[in-house]
């Protein structure tokens, strides 16, 4: 008996060693980015309330893109993927710099400062990834934990912005390898988020939060018109992401120097903003988003003009993210387009958030949790049929380059494109 307790408490020693790891350096994660982030919350606010209070900033735009290019060309940054970088990191294909964290910071103020059309959580991923990645080479860890704590850093951030850690976490985990879940680095994730989360609210900074109208009765055909809905913010999601990657690359094509290229995104912004003359498309536009929640929209072409001002903004290079002007975009289409299938605006708008966050994300159980901390979870059976519809209708999209997709979504197979790049790698590796 005793051999057995002795062997059985033996057996236990690596959960016991990891846990007491995780709790160190998923805890001093979660601090920091929690720090971090309630500071870069609270600049990001402020930005947009000098934007808002002296409209003439919106002239600035050029110089704070000239300050952008330069920023990163003295930091050598100048080819610098943004999330992309980070997603990569946790295959261990790259590292983060630490320095990338206050050029990030940086960019995105001045972004949301002179009106470019961007959102957080960008910012959010890197600035996360590169403090965890700089905490990681602090430790000397081993490689598979430097790729757990950046993606511990990635939640971390994405949870003091947004006060939604399970979201986070989930989110973390599964835009990495679209069909692979890391389930060992669920908890260090989610304690850093938590931890990062709490933070923020403490200090009276507010978490994300709607209130969901217009639900409708729970029948045959109001999940054929939830359905119908999911599936038109699937193809609104490919456009999204065509356009946010054409763009950059017509912009690379005909403007291969950098400054020449932001001057000429900072001047199209500033053209469009005057001629469309209400400033809805300017920095994250949190503000169309909750009146879309609440069932308003000014024109019903507002997530078009959203999705313009975005890829003008980022493909220029200015700083930010593609997720808030994604909730945008698929709050506005979505109510927009409810009526036309029988759904309450209100109730349209939130699907729409979903579906399209989850077609340009490839992330469907990041996207469900996120509805639920956003809406709470008194619609999640048409939040999930809208998840799955526009995760299988969306193909293979995405606004990352960087993200695998490994299983295709038609079958339960490895996705063809995905065995290449693998068999290439081991070929690479082979002949070095």
């Amino acid at each position: 008996m005793g051999a057995k307790l002795k062997d059985r408490i033996l057996a236990a020693g690596p959960s016991v060693r990891a846990l007491a790891q995780w709790l160190l350096l998923a805890g001093l994660t979660g601090l920091a980015c929690a720090l971090a982030g309630a500071a870069f919350t609270w600049c990001v606010a402020q930005a947009t309330a000098l934007r808002g209070a002296h409209p003439w900033l919106l002239y600035g735009m050029p110089l704070a893109g000239l300050v952008i290019v330069f920023s990163y060309r003295v930091w050598g940054m100048e080819n610098d993927s943004g999330t992309n970088q980070i997603i990569a990191s946790v295959r261990g294909e790259t590292r983060p710099p630490v320095r990338l964290a206050p050029l990030i910071f940086l960019g995105s103020v001045l972004t949301h400062l002179t009106g470019g059309s961007a959102g957080r959580e960008g910012a959010a991923l890197q600035i996360g990834g590169s403090i965890s990645a700089g905490i990681g080479r602090l430790l000397r860890l081993g490689e598979r934990s430097v790729n757990t704590i950046i993606q511990c850093g990635m939640a971390g951030l994405f949870s003091a912005l947004f006060g939604t850690p399970v979201t986070a976490t989930v989110f973390a985990l599964e835009v990495v390898n679209v069909g692979q879940f890391r389930y060992a680095a669920l908890f260090p994730c989610l304690l850093s988020a938590l931890i990062a989360d709490a933070i923020p609210r403490s200090l009276g900074l507010p978490a994300e939060a709607y209130r969901l109208e217009g639900l409708p009765q729970m029948n045959p055909v109001s999940l054929l018109q939830c359905g119908g809905l999911a599936l038109l913010a699937a193809l609104v999601s490919i456009a999204f992401c065509v356009l946010m990657h054409g763009t950059g690359r017509l912009y690379k094509k005909y403007l291969p120097n950098q400054y020449l290229r932001v001057l000429a995104g900072a001047a199209l912004v500033i053209a469009l903003t005057l001629i469309e003359g209400s400033g809805d498309y300017n920095g994250a536009g949190g503000h169309i988003i909750e009146l879309a929640v609440e069932g308003q929209i000014r024109v019903p072409w507002a997530f078009a003009l959203k999705m313009l001002f975005t890829a003008l903004t980022l493909g220029a290079g200015f700083r930010g993210g593609e997720i808030v002007p994604t909730l945008f975009i698929g709050s506005t289409f979505g109510c927009a387009a409810a009526p036309l299938l029988g759904l309450e605006p209100s109730f349209g708008a939130a699907v729409g958030m979903i579906a399209l966050f989850c077609g340009v994300t490839n992330c469907p159980l990041a996207s469900l949790f996120l509805a639920v901390e956003l809406f709470g979870g008194g619609a999640l059976p048409f939040f999930a049929l809208a998840c799955a519809l526009a995760f299988l209708l969306s193909g293979r999209y995405s606004l990352y380059s960087s993200q695998h997709l490994v299983y295709s979504k038609l079958e339960a197979r490895l996705d063809e494109q995905y065995q290449k790049d693998k068999e290439a790698e081991l070929s690479h590796f082979g002949h070095s």
